[in-house]
């Protein structure tokens, strides 16, 4: 079973934390935190749980990877026999360094792994979900809500558009 959670932070003004969590995973997002924003955890208390802080932008190019991993893997499930496996990666640059993304399975059932390999002097990650944290990770990041818009100055970074122009992707 899947949760979602908006809290409200204490502070006036802050904006909401959104906590989306269920078994083997955890998803939360605090657009307030600067520069890792975004919490992703992953296993149980009895197997070993793990969680890594990710910035905004290591966050976006995971939602981008995973959700181009099982769109792959649902244009293959047609052409897999009963017993054939399916492994796919793919790598995105991510701030300096790099995002490797893993998506392995059958027919039926898939999982995820994955290893970030930020910039030189920067912390790097590897981890992984099992099968139905994997398919409840990957619906919960192509559903989290986009953060409210900045005021003022734009993040370093952030593009600036006009209003008749799409917005870039965000969390």
């Amino acid at each position: 079973m899947s949760r979602t959670n908006r809290i409200c932070s204490p502070a006036e003004g802050d904006g909401p934390m959104e906590v989306r969590e269920g078994s083997g995973w955890r998803l939360v997002v605090d657009t307030e935190r600067q520069p890792f924003g975004v919490l992703i955890g992953g296993g149980d208390a009895a197997a070993g749980a793990w969680a890594a802080e990710l910035s905004l932008a290591e966050a976006l190019a995971l939602r981008r990877g995973v959700g181009t991993l099982v769109e792959q893997h649902r244009a293959l499930v047609s052409t897999l026999m009963e017993e054939e496996a399916v492994e796919l990666a793919m790598e995105l640059a991510c701030e300096g360094g790099g995002l490797w993304l893993g998506l392995e399975g059958d027919r039926y059932r898939w999982w995820l792994r994955f290893v970030l390999t930020p910039a030189s002097g920067q912390r790097g990650l590897e981890g992984s979900w099992g099968e139905e944290a994997s398919v409840a990770l990957a619906a919960a990041l192509e559903a989290l809500a986009p953060p409210p818009e900045p005021t003022g100055e734009p993040r370093p970074g952030a593009v600036a558009t006009r209003p008749e122009t799409p917005a870039p992707e965000r969390l």
